[in-house]
Formats: structure tokens, sequence, C-alpha cells
């Protein structure tokens, strides 16, 4: 709880404080006078007034923020400060004021995703482990061990890249195209047919789904750790047990006997193990565990982790302007992804159940945190991306919301009424509490 709740205050913190710097930094540079630049809502917990009377703080609820300026609109404005009104501002400088929030967070996303290339990017070599029947795979003449090189066109050279690639294909219908290495020669490419595909679904694995299993070394069953008060425990294992058969049957790899444990829940096993070169009868019992709709068994034991082909683990260093540029094709790649898949929600192509709300944000920061600095760096970097998106969205209260308005004046070279733009606020706010009632709702449902 305390790691999940750090992690997200960490990472909207710094998200938010962006985006509002943003917007502070191109109205100070438009000559508006700034009077309170606040990170979070609520109760301030923390206040300092600067050399032009901008009030910083820091309030309790870190969930937003923002930079409160001079306006006419909000109050009376003495005349000698008329000038730093925001309201008095050209119209192509309020855009420029409204927009610097959603450019800061993309700039941000590009700051550390180069940060993450300077520390090396290591990926996992998408080699083909199994073609699941009935998927659209199966439709292809790929097989185990052909290695993916790109799908629909866009070069793939990590699992991470075919998921991307994947995510952008919900929804959609027609005919992509695969390309693999069959071989160290010869590359070979196959049609897929697609209707609709994911539709409407939660997509949980997108590349199962798509009917592939990623390449995995083989995972001998010797044990490496023994959980306290686990059924494992009782029945007598020890670490470096070796698990020849179950029931008789001879066991070859760590998934049989796991899938041999799942499927007997509360039910006994008669386990034989090698312990240092002496064969042991062993009677497990597994814990039932719920699972969805249904129970499992549970032993409470870990497998000696496998190793990989080196192979297969490759790595990409980057030279300062490399990590740039690389930062700025992450950071398309993300905007694209998510435009797309806002785009495809709205036509009812992916599900409203993605909805995610602060208690998913938490949950995920925290895995990516224990996961190590890079996926922590990398996480917050699509969170930014995904912020600034969100901030674009043609909705009153929104950023995308006021450019809009302002986009308009600059058109008709007049403002929009107030009375217009007061009843657009409204509904621009019903809709956005409608859309984070959804989202929490999900977020509950999830749990």
């Amino acid at each position: 709880m305390i790691e999940s709740i750090l992690s997200i205050v960490v990472a909207l913190g710094v998200l938010i404080t962006f985006h509002e710097f943003g917007h502070f930094f191109v109205a100070r540079c438009c000559g508006v006078k700034v009077l309170r630049f606040s990170v979070g809502f609520g109760k301030p917990i923390f206040r300092y007034v600067g050399k032009t009377g901008t009030e910083y703080t820091l309030a309790m609820i870190p969930l937003g923020g923002y930079v409160r300026m001079l306006d006419g609109r909000e109050g009376n404005v003495p005349e000698s400060l008329k000038e730093q009104a925001f309201d008095n501002k050209s119209v192509w400088q309020r855009i420029a004021i409204v927009a610097a929030g959603p450019i800061a967070n993309f700039i941000l996303a590009i700051i550390i995703y180069a940060l993450v290339a300077l520390m090396g990017v290591q990926y996992l070599v998408p080699k083909v482990g199994k073609i699941l029947p009935d998927s659209p795979v199966s439709q292809t003449q790929l097989r185990s061990g052909d290695e993916l090189l790109a799908i629909n066109g866009k070069p793939v050279s990590s699992w991470e890249d075919v998921n991307l690639v994947l995510a952008d294909l919900i929804g959609d219908s027609g005919t992509i195209t695969v390309r693999y290495q069959a071989d160290e020669k010869s590359a070979k490419q196959d049609k897929i047919l697609l209707n609709r595909w994911m539709a409407g679904k939660e997509p949980k694995n997108l590349i199962a789904s798509f009917g592939l299993q990623p390449w995995q070394p083989k995972v001998e069953p010797v044990i490496a750790q023994v959980l306290k008060d686990g059924a494992a425990k009782k029945a007598g294992f020890q670490v470096k047990d070796k698990v020849i058969k179950v029931d008789n049957q001879p066991v070859t790899d760590w998934e049989q006997f796991v899938q041999q444990v799942q499927n007997h829940p509360g039910s006994s096993l008669s386990v034989m193990v090698d312990r240092a070169g002496r064969q042991v009868n062993l009677t497990l019992i597994p814990q039932s565990v719920a699972r969805g709709k249904s129970d499992v068994g549970y032993a409470g034991l870990a497998v000696v982790p496998p190793k990989w082909d080196q192979g297969l683990i490759r790595e990409r260093e980057f030279g300062l302007l490399q990590s740039l540029v690389y930062g700025a094709d992450q950071t398309w790649k993300m905007v694209s992804l998510t435009v797309s898949s806002i785009g495809k929600m709205l036509h009812g192509l992916i599900s409203i159940d993605n909805l995610s709300g602060p208690i998913t944000i938490a949950k995920v920061a925290s895995a990516s945190a224990e996961s190590g600095l890079q996926s922590f760096l990398t996480f917050m970097a699509y969170l930014s991306v995904s912020l600034g998106v969100l901030n674009l969205l043609p909705i009153p209260v929104l950023d995308g919301g006021h450019l809009v308005f302002f986009g308009i004046e600059a058109i008709r070279r007049k403002p929009v009424s107030e009375r217009v733009q007061g009843l657009a606020y409204r509904v621009g706010a019903s809709l956005l509490f409608t859309l984070m009632a959804v989202a929490i709702f999900n977020d509950i449902a999830r749990l």
C-alpha cells in the first residue's frame, strides 16, 4: 500500500508539475501575471510567495494542479495591471499559453525516453515458441522457432514492439501482413485476414490473442524455494529437489508439474523427486485457490530460473543525439497509439471497460517501480503522453476545450459568448466526471 501510494505520488507529482510549469513559463514569457502555481488540490500544506508576487503551493490531493493567472473575467483588475491580464492578451498568445501544458508533457516524455535510451535498452528477440490454434496467426506458415520481423508493415525487434503494433490493430478489419525469418538466410511474408479483431473485448494478452506464445527455454522442474506453511512444505519438499514423476507420469519440465498441481486442487498427488541422487516419494495435496470462476491448485513452490540463450537478448546503446531521436520516436508512437485507441473507443471497437482510474495507475506505478528504474521511467513517460493527449481532447474545462474556443475566436475575430462558454463548460464537466466515475468503477471491478 505504501509503495503504491509513494509511486503514484512521485509519478503524478512530476508530471503535473511539468504540465503546469509549461503554462506558467509561457504565461510569464507573454507578460501575464501569475497569481498562483499549485500542485495538487485542496488545503495547501506548503506555501511560498516569490519576488514577483506569485504564490507557489503544494496541496493535499495530488491528482491535479493549476496555474491561476490575472484575468478580468474573474474579477476587477487594477488599471495599472490590465496589460498583464490573460484576457487582454492576443488570441495567439492565449493559445500558446494553454497549449504549453500538454506540449510540456510531450517534451517530458521525450526526455524520459531519452534517459532510458542512455541507460541502454535491452530487449528480447521476438522468437516464436508456439502457434495457438484457431487464431489469426494460425492462418500463416509461421512456425515455432521463427523470428518476427514486421507486422502490417511495421518493423518489430522485440516483444514490446509486437505488443504495441497489435494494440494498434484492435478493432481493425482487412488484410495485414506478417513478415518473419524462418532461417538465417531467408525471410517470408504471409497474409492474415482480420474481422474487427478484439473489438469490444478487454485485451488482457494481445500476443496470445493474436495466436503467439513467445519462445522460452525449457524450465527444469528443480525447486528453488519452498514457501513456509504451504502445501509443498507440509508434503516434505526441499530446495534442490527435482520432480521426476507425478502419479507415475514422467515430468520433463516445470510447466507439466504446474499443470498437474493446478488441475488437482484439494486432491492427493503422488510425487517422486530426485534428492541428491536418491528417489523420494512425497504426497502433495495442493491448496485450493480461487481464480476467476473456478478453483486451481497451489503448492507454494518456486522454480530455479532457466538460462536464456544470450543470442536472444540484445542491447542497444545510444549517444546523446541518438537517445533524443529515440525519445521523440517513442513519444510519437505512444501519442499515435493513444489517439487511435480513443477514436476506436468512441466507435465502440474498444470496450469502455479498458478505461482506468487512479487505483489501476497506482498498481501499475508500484509494479513498475519494483521492476527497476527503467521500467518506472518508461511507465512515467507513457503516463505523461496520456496526460498530454487527455488534456488536448476538445472537451470544455480541459486545455483542448479552451483551444477550441480560442480557435473559433481566431477565425471569427471575436470571442465566443460567455453564455455559450458557460453552458459548454457545464456539459464538459459533466462528461469528464462521468468518465472519471466509469474509470473508478472499472478499477474497483478489477480488484
